[in-house]
């Protein structure tokens, strides 16, 4: 009886052991490096949100993420740096969210060859310089960045509209012209107004969000826009202040409205200011590349993603949403579902020549249509806009 006893409790250990190992063959760990907080409300939380994601869809899925991953807050620490920590963790896929990691993610790439990695608005795999286990990802954001603009031009009653921009460079240039565009086309085709009497100023901080001593106060530059008689300021920075300084002045009884970026609760905190925001649903496609990873199935790619034009705001096959704002007007509100609706059928397609650059200089001839590669690279801002077209 004792030995049949034994022989069972070892039968049963041996079976725990098997389960946990089974267990443990199905687990699977990924690391997300976050340029900001993880709960900015805008670019990092919509990854850390995709984070989330892919936790729900893949059993035995755990993330690991470090934030706030800038000069700023981790002076001296680089990517491969991290990327070690994470790898030492058991961290077989990594996503870097910022073109400001493209070398160190590379570096860390080369450095890992057994582990993938996704950079998010890179552009390695284009140019060659990617190890075979680097891909790209971005979101075409110019289709909402065009919803942004199409909703501040419907909505300003002075015709003045602040665009509140980050650093300058070949992303946030189309994604400030693209802006342009959609109000441009919602003033002269929809409105029937002026071309004149429409003003689209620029405004570069210098970084994705705000840090004191080294970057303009977004804060600041969104009080001015509105000082300087702009009634809708457009952001395109990770975080909202542009809308608490919209919300500011209309409880000072000024007209006042706001379009965040990124992120689709961005509205929460002052809805009544809001006109939507165009944002990122980065959880299907980091999913993508998570499984390839996950699999040993793994193809290099360079993707650049458009919404899912039958349902934009399908969180399950969507990259690029938009979030309609409870101050956009009703009337606003009908022509921006036009206008969506367009954009999706190929009806209306902006970025088709003729199109100057600022300096006069042709970037579309007549009935040109932008290529992807034409519109990654874009040199400067569109002519009809003022500001800076570069950081001097």
């Amino acid at each position: 009886m004792l030995r049949k006893k034994l022989l069972w409790l070892a039968s049963a250990i041996l079976l725990f052991l098997a389960g946990n190992a089974v267990a443990a063959d199905k687990s699977f760990t990924f690391g997300i490096l976050m340029v900001g907080p993880y709960n900015d409300h805008g670019w990092s939380q919509a990854h850390h949100e995709a984070g989330q994601y892919i936790e729900k869809k893949i059993p035995g899925a755990k993330m690991i993420y470090i934030d706030k991953v800038n000069p700023a807050d981790r002076p001296g620490v680089t990517i491969p740096q991290l990327v070690d920590d994470m790898v030492e963790k058991g961290a077989k896929f990594i996503v870097a969210n910022s073109d400001d990691m493209k070398d160190g993610v590379r570096e860390a790439a080369k450095m890992h060859p057994d582990v993938y990695f996704l950079h998010i608005s890179g552009d390695d795999v284009m140019t060659g310089k990617a190890p075979k286990n680097l891909s790209n990802l971005m979101g075409k954001m110019e289709y909402g960045a065009m919803m942004a603009g199409f909703s501040a031009a419907m909505t300003t009653k002075t015709g003045k509209i602040g665009y509140l921009g980050p650093l300058v460079n070949e992303e946030t240039r189309r994604l400030a012209s693209a802006c342009y565009l959609g109000a441009k086309y919602a003033w002269e085709n929809v409105l029937k107004k002026n071309p004149k009497d429409l003003s689209f100023d620029v405004k570069w901080i210098g970084f994705w969000f705000n840090i004191p001593g080294v970057t303009a106060d977004p804060t600041q530059v969104s009080q001015n826009f509105f000082s300087s008689g702009s009634d809708v300021v457009i952001s395109g920075i990770d975080t909202t202040e542009a809308l608490t300084v919209a919300s500011q002045k209309r409880k000072e009884g000024k007209q006042a409205w706001a379009i965040p970026y990124d992120f689709k609760g961005a509205c929460s905190s002052a809805p009544e200011s809001c006109l939507g925001v165009p944002y990122y649903n980065w959880g299907p496609k980091m999913l993508y590349f998570a499984e390839m990873a996950m699999k040993g199935t793994w193809k290099q790619e360079w993707v650049w993603a458009g919404p899912d034009w039958a349902n934009i705001n399908n969180p399950e096959t969507s990259t690029i949403g938009y979030a309609g704002g409870a101050a956009l007007s009703p009337e606003a509100s009908k022509a921006l579902d036009k206008f969506t609706k367009d954009l999706g059928a190929g009806a209306v397609d902006l970025f088709k020549g003729p199109l100057n650059f600022q300096d006069g200089t042709v970037f579309l001839k007549d009935g040109e249509k932008a290529e992807d590669k034409k519109l990654w690279y874009m040199p400067q801002m569109l002519q009809g806009m003022t500001g800076q077209s570069s950081a001097k």
